[in-house]
């Protein structure tokens, strides 16, 4: 377990979405959709049996996975279901440490097919990040994704995020981002 502060709340409120921590029943669908959809986890290790995906849902709604930094991204109006979204804690030793002992926050997004294309990853994003620099001191934040992945870099780049090299990890060639937590305060 992390000794270094992750983000605490339980919500998130931008203009039209709405980050929580906590899986609900109506969110079953979505969250198997998106982890069985073969565009969507193309990069992310590949799409999963739909029984994998619901024994995960069924134990994070039991609670059994649940960990801080973890958000659903669901519409603000409606609460359905859109995606997940992290900023957590990465494990020190990965590759790519931008300070000393690592335990740097780390984002990462992904959001249901349907979803994407309407600015909600850069929404979602932006909110988690502003609500951070308003809670936790300025540090770095990662972000890594697929050198293949052009769509993630465009937006990590929108967002403020500057790759600052690549390795190789889970077969492919991934690019590491960080932009300091201070550009997000408002």
């Amino acid at each position: 377990m992390s000794r270094s502060p992750t983000l605490s709340a339980a919500e998130i409120l931008s203009e039209r979405l709405l980050l929580r921590r906590a899986l609900c029943g109506t969110d079953r669908e979505g969250f198997v959709e998106l982890s069985t959809d073969p565009e969507v986890q193309a990069y992310i290790g590949g799409p999963q049996p739909r029984s994998d995906a619901e024994r995960r849902f069924d134990a994070a709604i039991a609670g059994a996975t649940s960990r801080p930094g973890g958000y659903v991204v669901a519409d603000s109006a409606t609460n359905r279901f859109i995606g997940t979204l992290t900023l957590t804690r990465r494990s020190a030793g990965g590759p790519g440490p931008v300070i000393g002992d690592g335990e740097e926050l780390e984002l990462g997004y992904v959001l249901r097919r349907g979803a994407w294309g309407a600015g909600f990853a850069f929404e979602a994003a932006t909110a988690a990040l502003r609500a951070a620099a308003g809670e936790l001191p300025d540090q770095p934040v990662l972000l890594m994704t697929r050198t293949a992945n052009t769509r993630s870099l465009r937006l990590a780049a929108r967002l403020g995020f500057r790759p600052t090299g690549t390795f190789e990890e889970y077969g492919a060639e991934q690019t590491l981002c960080t932009a300091p937590l201070s550009v997000f305060r408002t």
